[in-house]
């Protein structure tokens, strides 16, 4: 996916090849940024001031802002990520066991999947945003602020006039064509993430599963250089996975926090409603809510098996007995030791590590009082909507 919008980082080798690929990045992004960013800014101020207005507007406008963040993060970092592309190939090419290529294959199935399903979420996603106004299903609100004649998929505001023929259909086709863009960046940035890590913690694995069996080789000083190696390359691995993505960790944790808010605020509004309730709208805010969560939990969850891989490599160091071994051996395994005595961890802004303790104890916790605040908020403005229209109706009397 990262290939096909030019966001994959080019072997500087072949030139021509890296020059398409700048190519392909700089048309998909000038699409995005011109057909759905600025145009849905732009309908934000046209509608500041309506507050229900405003959130329906930033569900969508604060992921494309988040896209662009992701995209540019990825494209200044590109020349940092390629050596651990080249170190993946390099690992898949090595001889190994018939039980490590298994460890690399059990976790490269687990990030296939998740891309599969993070794919069919998108897509999903943009049939539903596209297809449903043409079906007279309205997800969001349709007002003369929002749009003007006949609705687009997303809250734009264009120079021309969108409700006239072919503007309209040309318009329409163009916010198509640049979701799908949007759609493989957002996931396959996310899913890149991912693969990165997994095969660092196969790579633990495999690591776990020779110092396991260090007894079984015959030269052991051997075998213990090459395992300390291969470990130290994996610790600056994690340094460079850390460096290149932490500041976007930490956007993107702000990020699902206002937008899971959002999302609550959209729900309840849809829930206590006047009369017949939205069933379309209430399903789409609850699905990008679970969405939203999902892709919080992926970042959480590699996070968390780092973490898990990395602490059984200290765990297999100190059960090995190095004590019936010569102090040259002991000494040399006190460089595993003292290595992997801290756990490896991918952080949100060097502040905290993106584990499931992070997820479940801090993030549920914030997002529970911002669900609050929007609940107090949301009381009070009915309240005092309510005392203006007694003192409105008083005054008539």
């Amino acid at each position: 996916m990262l290939r096909v919008v030019g966001l994959w980082p080019p072997d500087n080798c072949d030139t021509r090849e890296a020059i398409k690929s700048k190519i392909r990045l700089l048309y998909n992004f000038m699409t995005m940024f011109f057909i759905l960013t600025i145009p849905i800014l732009i309908s934000l101020i046209r509608v500041w001031g309506d507050m229900t207005l405003m959130i329906e507007n930033m569900q969508f406008s604060i992921p494309f802002v988040n896209t662009t963040f992701k995209i540019s993060v990825i494209w200044y970092k590109q020349a940092d990520l390629l050596p651990l592309i080249n170190m993946i190939e390099r690992d898949w090419m090595k001889p190994k066991m018939k039980e490590e290529r298994d460890v690399m294959l059990r976790h490269a199935r687990i990030i296939r999947a998740i891309a599969m399903c993070g794919m069919f979420g998108a897509v999903f996603a943009i049939i539903v945003i596209s297809g449903f106004p043409s079906l007279g299903l309205q997800l969001r609100q349709v007002t003369n602020l929002t749009d003007s004649g006949k609705p687009l998929p997303i809250p734009s505001y264009y120079l021309h006039d969108v409700s006239k023929s072919p503007q309209y259909e040309l318009s329409f086709l163009a916010q198509v064509f640049a979701m799908i863009a949007c759609g493989c960046f957002y996931t396959a940035i996310d899913h890149f993430l991912g693969l990165l890590v997994l095969h660092v913690c196969g790579q633990l694995e495999n690591l776990y599963l020779r110092l396991s069996r260090m007894e079984k080789y015959s030269n052991i000083n051997a075998a213990l250089e090459y395992n300390v190696q291969d470990h130290v390359r994996i610790i600056r691995s994690v340094e460079i996975i850390d460096v290149t993505f932490n500041w976007m960790l930490l956007i993107l944790v702000l990020y699902f926090g206002v937008l899971f808010c959002l999302q609550a605020f959209l729900i309840v509004k849809v829930i206590n409603e006047k009369g017949q309730i939205s069933l379309t709208q209430l399903i789409w805010y609850v699905a990008a809510t679970v969405y939203v969560l999902m892709h919080m939990c992926i970042y959480c969850a590699v996070g968390e098996i780092l973490v898990i891989q990395s602490e059984k490599i200290h765990q297999a160091a100190y059960e090995y007995s190095w004590y019936n071994k010569e102090p040259k051996v002991a000494k040399n395994l006190m460089l595993i030791m003292l290595r992997a005595n801290k756990p490896l961890y991918i952080t949100a802004g060097k502040t905290f590590p993106m584990t499931m303790s992070t997820f479940c104890n801090v993030s549920y916790l914030r997002y529970k009082e911002c669900i609050i605040m929007i609940f107090q908020t949301f009381h009070c403005a009915l309240t005092r909507i309510i005392r203006e229209v007694c003192v409105s109706d008083f005054d008539k009397t």
